[in-house]
């Protein structure tokens, strides 16, 4: 290097590596300060839903741990994708955070050809809070009252059935689309635009059978409006606890095992301090009886472990399961 040049450039390159460790020790400095200011938690959905109710009791619940008001914003719109992509796009400074399903920070990569943002690069896995098996329940027109009397049923009667799912790509389609494939059963999918009207068509008889959440048909199967067959996921639910899963039945197959679910998630590059404390504070607002109660009343399971190692390796573990199912339904969208 020319003497002059190396003369000259040095207090230049003084002063870069002065402000690269000033900047080090600020955010090192903002890492051990966090929360400092409210934190927005973005709900990718319309007010008054479940996730949202969630999203509020757990938010009050966090700011009198942190000390901060939690503030929640509803970016509803296109599944999911609006409210998920400005989170994605936002510092990651742990002051902008969401509360999803499943859909928006899992499902949506393989069902839609082109999304704003790349899930497993542009979010950071915080927290998996809850998760959210479904009912599969039948008109009582049905004769099937247990699972394999179900597969029976539709296998007998191909053609014949109809199921109903409140959208393509979500997990009624998929395990509904499955069942007719593995069946032979050439079911028709009736894809509602909601959870409420697809149970009002399936009490009418319009379709015979759909996967549907505790919240919404637990009320029509006391009253007898409705048959339930079995629960998706591994165990089953605090709420039905006389309904056995589809696996205790001998419905293995992992579309039965999966289940969707609830998390909190921050953009890509939110350091990992940051992650961390939020992760545990979370954890405790879920543990505490109250929030406890509230997941349980809506119709979801308590994750009792949904710190980022064990949230992340489920993650990568229902990856291919999600893409295999979707793949295998031929659901895709633009």
């Amino acid at each position: 290097m020319n003497p002059i040049f190396k003369e000259n450039t040095a207090p230049a390159l003084a002063l870069i590596a002065g402000a690269a460790l000033f900047s080090v020790a600020f955010n090192a400095s903002a890492q051990v300060n966090y929360p400092a200011k409210p934190i927005k938690m973005i709900v990718p959905f319309q007010a008054g839903g479940a996730t949202d109710v969630m999203a509020r009791v757990v938010g009050q619940k966090l700011s009198a741990q942190l000390g901060q008001p939690v503030v929640i914003d509803n970016k509803a719109g296109a599944a999911g994708i609006i409210g998920t992509d400005s989170v994605a796009k936002a510092p990651p400074d742990g002051y902008t955070i969401m509360l999803g399903l499943s859909n928006s920070l899992m499902t949506n990569q393989f069902l839609y050809t082109k999304l704003p943002y790349d899930a497993q690069k542009d979010l950071a896995m915080v927290y998996r809070i809850a998760m959210a098996p479904l009912v599969l329940v039948v008109n009582p027109s049905v004769p099937a009252k247990t699972g394999p009397e179900l597969l029976k049923y539709v296998a007998a009667n191909k053609g014949k059935v109809s199921y109903g799912s409140y959208g393509i790509g979500a997990y009624p389609h998929l395990a509904g689309a499955h069942m007719s494939l593995t069946q032979n059963a050439d079911m028709v999918h009736v894809a509602y635009k909601g959870e409420a009207p697809m149970v009002q068509d399936l009490i009418g008889g319009q379709i015979q059978m759909a996967f549907a959440s505790a919240l919404q048909v637990k009320g029509h199967l006391d009253a007898g409006k409705l048959r339930a067959i079995g629960t998706s996921g591994e165990k089953r639910m605090a709420t039905l606890p006389q309904v056995p899963t589809l696996a205790e039945q001998g419905l293995n197959d992992e579309a039965y095992r999966v289940t969707g679910w609830l998390a909190v998630a921050a953009p890509g590059a939110t350091p990992q301090p940051i992650i961390d404390r939020l992760a545990s504070e979370i954890q405790k607002a879920v543990q505490s009886p109250e929030v406890r109660e509230r997941i349980v009343g809506i119709g979801f399971e308590v994750q009792d472990n949904g710190l980022p190692p064990a949230f992340n390796a489920a993650y990568r573990q229902e990856l291919p399961i999600w893409y295999r199912l979707i793949k295998q339904s031929g659901a895709k969208l633009d």
